[in-house]
């Protein structure tokens, strides 16, 4: 198990390493904040969604939302008065590639969440009546969902993307799959998915090294080494160029599309990320909001953002407008798109961006709990424990011979694949 500390709240100086046999196979980053008496805890297992059973879409999810729902010999009510009566916050949340979760308490009730942690990952109960009700509201929120634009263009795009992978199918599932999974399909992929061997753990708290690695090793130490994970094979996003219509009797279509780009553990993903900012991530200041919104007032809102996952990365877009000016948007959004790959950005342009993301990136770590969640992610994605120190430096870096490469990998020839949810005209 390796421990970094930090002296600081912010977590920006550089990090130690130190091996702690409290519990092996366990990596763990710890930040000392006596601040506030608090500990924050965030921790993630290799293995998500993407591990879910052909027909059983929706495992990953359901199994998560299980966790809380009764442990050891505490069932799903006595669990949740137990949490509650010391104010306890515990949740846990599925990703593709993830399943993970957090904690936070007051520093005089640790001991308490620590248990009750501890229990929930090694001792889920998994009790029918609790699988029931939970999967009577995954089914619930699918059928919500079923009229909503937003969630129908992400699902048809991701279907569309990715045929046949397990990136294709929705991390929620389908009323179908949802009712086709069993208490063996769940208990199943917790003995594969919950263990030691491809945990992190970021702890943020006004503890020392000693008292947080006796927490940790009482909260994940007694995990057996997780079982094997189902190989998620590299794939790419299909049907670039093409534009896909969900109908949908609304009077404003919701646009999802989409290009490649750049895993976050590659190199050229800062300069994909500074390139971005420019492109749709930078909120006000970027290109699409600049021309979509303002200069023509076609949407409310439009951007872009990189999204990495373990077996594919890609730019990924978002806008909604009226259905007489899907067209038109969309037509603006790809002249963008190809200016930046003619053109590039101007210097100016070039270090507005790397200003702004240098200025604003501390603001990512003004809580305990943003703090733990950084780190852990930074794990998740074994970027280095020096990270943090390193990471305003390489934006700044950034040259424009930086941008045309990411472009060329990221924009490459603009085409797109464009899903739109609604009835738009001459799409």
């Amino acid at each position: 198990m390796n421990l970094a500390e930090t002296g600081t709240r912010t977590a920006t100086s550089p990090t130690q390493a130190l091996p702690l046999a409290a519990a092996p196979g366990i990596e763990a980053w710890h930040v000392a904040s006596p601040v506030v008496p608090m500990i924050a805890l965030s921790f993630t297992f290799e293995g998500g969604a993407a591990q879910d059973a052909e027909g059983k879409a929706g495992t990953a999810q359901m199994m998560a939302r299980l966790l809380d729902e009764g442990a050891g010999d505490l069932d799903s009510d006595a669990f949740q008065e137990a949490l509650a009566a010391r104010a306890i916050e515990l949740s846990f949340h599925t990703g593709p590639d993830s399943i993970g979760g957090s904690l936070k308490t007051l520093l005089t009730h640790a001991d308490e969440a620590i248990r009750l942690l501890a229990l929930s990952l090694a001792e889920p109960r998994f009790d029918q009546p609790s699988i029931e009700r939970v999967r009577a509201q995954m089914i619930a929120s699918l059928r919500y969902q079923q009229n909503d634009p937003g969630v129908l263009a992400s699902r048809r795009y991701f279907r569309e993307a990715f045929p046949g992978h397990a990136y294709g199918r929705s991390s929620s599932g389908t009323i179908e799959t949802l009712s086709a999974i069993t208490r063996d399909d769940l208990v199943a992929l917790h003995r594969a998915v919950i263990g030691r061997g491809s945990l992190k753990v970021a702890a943020v708290g006004a503890f020392d090294e000693a008292t947080i690695t006796g927490m940790i090793a009482r909260a994940f130490g007694a995990l057996p080494e997780a079982g094997p994970l189902k190989a998620i094979p590299p794939t790419a996003i299909n049907e670039l160029g093409r534009r896909i219509v969900v109908d949908l009797d609304v009077p404003q279509s919701v646009i999802r599309f989409g290009m490649p780009g750049v895993a976050w553990r590659d190199p050229d993903f800062i300069p994909a990320y500074v390139l971005n900012h420019i492109l749709g991530g930078g909120a006000f200041t970027s290109r699409l909001f600049q021309e979509v919104r303002e200069k023509r007032g076609l949407a409310y809102s439009v951007g872009t953002s990189l999204t990495s996952h373990r077996a594919v990365a890609m730019t990924w877009g978002y806008t909604a407008t009226k259905n007489e000016r899907v067209v038109e948007a969309l037509d603006v959004i790809g002249d963008e798109i190809q200016r930046l790959i003619t053109d590039g950005p101007s210097d100016e342009e070039l270090q507005k961006a790397k200003d702004y993301l240098t200025g604003s990136y501390a603001l990512g770590f003004d809580t305990s709990t943003k703090i733990a969640n950084q780190l852990v992610q930074i794990a998740f994605e074994g970027l280095g424990m020096d990270y943090i120190a390193r990471r305003n430096d390489l934006v700044a870096s950034v040259t424009q011979a930086d941008i045309r490469r990411a472009g060329a990998r990221t924009l490459g020839d603009g085409k797109m694949l464009v899903v739109a949810a609604g009835r738009p005209t001459g799409l």
